[in-house]
């Protein structure tokens, strides 16, 4: 027991000097001036969907505490207008509140729409937008009541959703939803894609929407197929941002890499939005400092702009998920 603490805590420290020079401090490059990348402010939305993964002991040399200024370094290497993350603790959410100044939050734990379980919080730059409204649901048949679960789900899971406008008076107002489905239960992710639908559907209304989420399934799955059509059907479903401006499938997708930084596996991380949107980029970003990957899943980025006009071009979803 004692040869387990005593390994834990040299990976502990081991992990604050990963590929650094001896005397060399290993977060020096966290004080650079940064900067933002060249795509005008005014015609585009940066999208970022960002798996944390939670504060926990067992992640050793990968714990929050090691990795959490890796966290902010890629949130602010990207700087994103729109921030969903998931598996983010009230813990979590104070230090990026902290270290995000810019941005505005909306969060409520999953266990009791307070501060208990993890949230799917989202952050907005408050100097690009206005909160207009904001909700929170469960992927559940009772999805208004705070720590519900059904269809056989691992954990309690939810939605949580805004509704912004922008501060210029460009633009019309649009919705940002963010989730993260249940790792364990098939039965659970088809319910929740087809419960996510209904709400797009019955909250937006045929505005705007941008869903940033982690979904626990691929391309090839039926929740993916619920929410998200081929080319030729994209009209009237959501758009899958990194397909379209990546249209042939790779064998180096895969979005959840368990710390090692592995490429391959299932893409299950996704930002998807209705065809209001032109996706002017989508990426995967690999970026690790000093060999420590900040999380266990790659964020996800997308670089949006939002199309003349005011409603969806698609139709309504109709059909009922289950009882």
């Amino acid at each position: 027991m004692h040869k387990a603490f005593i390994l834990a805590g040299v990976c502990f420290v081991s992990a604050m000097f990963v590929g650094c020079e001896s005397g060399s401090d290993p977060y020096s490059f966290l004080r650079r001036p940064l900067q933002r990348r060249s795509v005008a402010v005014s015609d585009s939305y940066r999208v970022m969907s960002f798996n944390l993964r939670t504060a926990t002991f067992i992640d050793a040399q990968n714990h929050w505490n090691l990795r959490k200024k890796l966290v902010v370094k890629s949130i602010n290497t990207f700087s994103p207008d729109l921030l969903g993350t998931q598996e983010c603790q009230a813990s979590q959410a104070r230090y990026l509140k902290e270290q995000l100044p810019g941005y505005q939050f909306v969060g409520v734990g999953r266990n009791n729409g307070k501060a208990d379980g993890e949230m799917c919080g989202v952050f907005f730059r408050n100097d690009r937008f206005i909160k207009l409204d904001e909700g929170h649901f469960w992927l559940s048949k009772t999805p208004n009541k705070p720590g519900s679960k059904s269809w056989g789900s691992a954990f309690k899971r939810m939605v949580t959703w805004v509704r912004l406008a922008p501060r210029d008076g460009s633009k019309r107002a649009f919705y940002f939803f963010n989730t993260h489905m249940d790792n364990s239960s098939q039965m659970a992710r088809v319910q929740g894609a087809w419960l996510l639908r209904r709400k797009i559907d019955e909250i937006a209304d045929g505005r705007p929407v941008i869903v940033t989420g982690d979904f626990n399934t691929d391309s090839g799955t039926t929740p993916y197929q619920l929410l998200v059509r081929g080319p030729q059907d994209w009209r009237g479903y959501l758009i899958d941002t990194y397909r379209q401006t990546n249209p042939v499938p790779g064998l180096n997708e895969g979005t959840r890499h368990k710390f090692h930084g592995k490429t391959t596996g299932d893409r299950i991380d996704w930002i998807i939005t209705t065809n209001n949107f032109t996706t002017v980029s989508a990426e995967i970003d690999r970026t690790k400092y000093n060999g420590q990957y900040p999380s266990d899943h790659f964020p996800v980025t997308a670089v949006l702009r939002l199309q003349p006009g005011s409603q969806f071009a698609g139709h309504r979803s109709t059909r009922a998920g289950g009882s």
